[in-house]
């Protein structure tokens, strides 16, 4: 019964992760912050009216929406492991879209997730 919801769950994953990445973009169009009283007002019209944050946001809220319907109709601990799948696609997505690192020991981490995903996710 779980698996008829992963869809769903992996679903909610995916738009966590393309929300960090939105997010993401939108902090580097606002380049290096440096928070101070001087600079809140001018730095927070800067967050409000930058797409890139609004959309990260927008596709986060729709993402725990669609966690708390996971939540539920499943068991947490079937659920939760399944949010790392996350961190694989934000980790390939940051290597293609960014130009970060995706070293051999990011790769070994990532294929540590995917074997403890399968561990957990088994009945």
């Amino acid at each position: 019964m779980q698996a008829s919801y992963l869809p769903l769950i992996l679903t909610a994953v995916f738009l966590n992760a393309m929300a960090q990445l939105a997010l993401k973009q939108g902090a580097g169009r606002l380049g290096g912050i440096s928070l101070s009283v001087d600079n809140i007002v001018p730095l927070g019209v800067q967050v409000i009216f930058n797409p890139w944050i609004f959309f990260g946001l927008f596709l986060y809220g729709v993402s725990v929406v669609l966690w708390i319907l996971a939540l539920s109709r499943v068991e947490v601990s079937y659920a939760y492991p399944l949010l790392s799948i996350g961190y694989i696609i934000v980790a390939v997505a940051g290597y293609f879209l960014f130009d970060e690192s995706l070293s051999a020991v990011k790769l070994l981490g990532i294929a540590l997730i995917i074997a403890g995903v399968i561990c957990l996710s088994r009945p």
